[in-house]
């Protein structure tokens, strides 16, 4: 009888070191999700260098393009502009929210918002950039409307109220979500 008891004390430490070992292992595996961040980021140098390629082919269209195909050249840039800010904005805030905290809590050029965007807030972000990415190719397609059949134009408009509905029914599920008690 005096074996079993002593036994007894024995069995639960030697699950907790396997429960944690387990766990430790577990969380390690956040790890796994930093080469995503690493590839994004590489995508976002992809994004420069077509923007830089798409601004040198604007310079040396200048004086021969129309006022219309400077300003799809220009949505052009402003569209990867706001692509490559919503990459950087899942860059920081998985890296942040997923892997481990990024410290450069003393640098002066640290966003306000980095470290206080949870998931509910990323994807607000993302939605939103989506959208005003949506609408830079929507007018895009309305300044060309003339090259567009009316079929595209009519999808691209359908396709962007999809995007902006979606938006709004984020919006008010993170509202909705906000009001009712954590569990």
């Amino acid at each position: 009888m005096a074996d079993q008891q002593s036994n007894i004390p024995h069995a639960p430490r030697k699950v907790h070191k396997v429960e944690q070992g387990l766990e430790s292992f577990i969380f390690a595996g956040r790890w796994l999700l930093a080469p995503f961040f690493v590839g994004l980021l590489f995508a976002v140098i992809l994004l420069l260098i077509k923007f830089f390629k798409q601004l040198y082919l604007m310079g040396i269209a200048t004086f021969s393009a129309t006022n219309q195909e400077l300003l799809v050249g220009i949505l052009t840039l402003v569209d990867t502009a706001l692509l490559a800010g919503l990459l950087l904005i899942i860059i920081f805030s998985g890296y942040e929210n997923f892997v481990s905290k990024l410290n450069i809590e003393g640098h002066e050029d640290r966003p306000s918002w980095m470290g206080k965007v949870g998931f509910s807030g990323l994807k607000m972000k993302l939605i939103s950039a989506i959208v005003a990415i949506s609408a830079v190719e929507l007018l895009k397609v309305f300044i060309n409307s003339n090259i567009h059949s009316s079929d595209e134009l009519f999808w691209k408009v359908i396709i962007h109220i999809t995007f902006v509905s979606s938006g709004v029914l984020f919006a008010l599920t993170d509202y909705l979500n906000s009001k009712t008690q954590s569990h």
